[in-house]
């Protein structure tokens, strides 16, 4: 069993995506969690009310006020409603939640079985059940407890990535309607957005391309560029844009690049922390030399290191990126010293010596340290390859300067007056 926990901008964003999944007849909502109500009796008004309700009590908590959690089992595993529903229970209730109310539906639009938890931290007193690491600590020994006790297939190794989902979308099975792509789309966001560690648009694109999906914010001339708008575009294996864009706002985890430009600046200090681990693995590559770009990139791969390689369009590489899959942190070579950049690299494989070496200086770096002498030493270029004429001139110059007394040497020594005259 994989689990994934996200914390929604809107209860009612949350509650109207699991709803409107019920109504194309693509979910069930199969149990409501401390309601006075069955969940088939209950409408969308009775089910947001309930949990409303509750937020509106502490209204300091705006972001981390509700959890949307799923439940992710192997595609082998066939499942009925009720145990499904029994799994949902157990785990609710270790995690601290279980007198929380709480809805739970079941989804059919993916290749493996899989439920959809929805409820609110916020107590009947007001006060905030605590989500911090909820997902590495209660949540982590709820999973193992239940693969135990109903007998799930444990999330690790392999099976564990079979089960997350987060592959490539196959764009030759996604028909190009706006249904298939948005649902294709949001499976690799889900895993993406709150997951990783990116601190601009152009390094989150460097992951989603892994899983051919690209944020397009258009033409720099465009209406939607300008607005701020933001599309998510299905890749072919050719890095081509294919099928129908999708608007960020119409998907309901609302990747917007408003929320998103939110999340560069949360990034950029909770990957710090990151930078030493990615920087040690590259130094110890390093270490073993490589020999050359590709083989860097293979043995980095098994350190868990994914290096993508940045070209212009002439297909010239001017820049590499590191996704740390350990991590799930995103880092440009230049973000972590000069040494790591794609110069600094490539300059240390060229030389052959184990380990990083001093990068080579940039174009811009020797031009202005070239100016920087000319301005100091004016004449060192003509003194370079003096001319027959130019020598003449300078030995008389010399030789007009060694004959000179200086002013000083010319004076007269002035006498001392005597202090106690007769």
């Amino acid at each position: 069993m994989v689990v994934r926990i996200t914390s929604p901008h809107s209860l009612q964003r949350a509650l109207n995506y699991n709803e409107q999944k019920c109504q194309k007849e693509k979910a069930v909502c199969i149990f409501a969690g401390n309601y006075l109500l069955d969940a088939s009796q209950l409408n969308f008004l009775q089910k947001m009310e309930r949990m409303q309700d509750l937020i509106a009590r502490n209204e300091r908590v705006k972001k981390s006020n509700t959890l949307h959690i799923s439940l992710n089992f192997a595609p082998s595993e066939k499942l009925a409603q009720e145990k499904l529903t029994r799994i949902a229970r157990a785990y609710i209730e270790k995690i601290g939640f279980g007198s929380q109310p709480y809805l739970v539906y079941q989804h059919h639009d993916a290749g493996h079985p899989h439920i959809h938890i929805l409820t609110t931290s916020i107590q009947p007193d007001g006060k905030r059940i605590d989500t911090y690491n909820i997902g590495r600590n209660q949540s982590e020994n709820a999973r193992k407890e239940l693969e135990k006790s109903f007998g799930l297939i444990p999330a690790q190794g392999k099976k564990a990535a079979e089960v997350a989902g987060i592959r490539p979308v196959d764009v030759q099975k996604v028909f190009y309607g706006n249904s298939e792509t948005c649902r294709s789309i949001t499976n690799v966001l889900d895993a993406v957005i709150n997951h990783f560690k990116y601190t601009s648009l152009a390094e989150l694109n460097v992951i989603l391309r892994q899983y051919n999906v690209e944020a397009d914010r258009g033409r720099e001339t465009g209406i939607v560029y300008k607005s701020g708008g933001l599309f998510y575009r299905l890749l072919d294996g050719e890095g081509n844009k294919v099928g129908v864009p999708i608007k960020a706002s119409l998907i309901y985890s609302k990747p917007t690049l408003k929320n998103l430009e939110k999340k560069f600046k949360e990034n950029e200090n909770l990957r710090q922390p990151d930078k030493k681990r990615l920087k040690t693995s590259i130094d110890w590559v390093m270490a073993k030399s490589p020999g050359s770009l590709e083989a860097l990139i293979n043995a980095l791969k098994k350190e868990g290191v994914h290096v993508i390689l940045r070209e212009n369009k002439q297909g010239l590489v001017f820049g590499i990126t590191f996704i740390d899959f350990r991590t799930k942190a995103v880092f440009n070579g230049s973000d972590i010293g000069k040494l790591y950049s794609i110069a600094g690299i490539r300059a240390s494989l060229d030389s052959g010596q184990q380990g990083l070496t001093k990068a080579p200086k940039t174009a811009s770096e020797t031009t202005q340290s070239k100016d920087f002498r000319n301005d100091r030493e004016p004449s060192q270029a003509a003194e370079t390859h003096p001319t027959q004429d130019g020598l003449l001139k300078d030995l008389l110059e010399h030789e007009k300067y060694l004959n000179r007394v200086p002013a000083e040497l010319l004076k007269k020594k002035k006498k001392k007056r005597n202090p106690n005259p007769k």
